[in-house]
């Protein structure tokens, strides 16, 4: 079975950083794009970046120039590195990955970590 797992997940001001990791594990060929979600109570589930395998990025308007997405190949993870954190950021925070070798991959989720910005 394949596992995503994330962690880093908390509690901070308005102004402060948080970094995510996610994890992927198990029976895994290749992990190919990854991604972080945000979903904020009463809201659908947005896209904040994402990065392909090769490392080319793409970020939600409202998340440049402060969020940072990297990956690390051989540890299968990805990692979401969020600076001058604002209240409107407040979420459950998921990471996904298309895993497989061909067409069509297979997408996974994490369960989610909390990251909650107070004012």
């Amino acid at each position: 079975q394949v596992q995503l797992v994330e962690s880093g997940g908390g509690l901070v001001q308005a102004g402060g950083s948080l970094r995510l990791s996610c994890t992927a594990s198990g029976r895994i060929f290749r992990v190919n794009s990854m991604g972080w979600y945000r979903q904020a109570p009463g809201n659908q589930r947005d896209l904040v970046a994402g990065i392909t395998r090769d490392g080319i990025t793409n970020y939600a308007e409202s998340v440049k120039g402060r969020f940072i997405i990297s990956r690390d190949n051989a540890r299968n993870t990805v990692y979401l590195q969020m600076n001058s954190l604002k209240p409107e950021d407040t979420g459950v925070y998921r990471c996904n990955g298309e895993l497989g070798l061909f067409r069509p991959y297979t997408t996974y989720w994490g369960q989610g970590t909390q990251v909650t910005v107070s004012s």
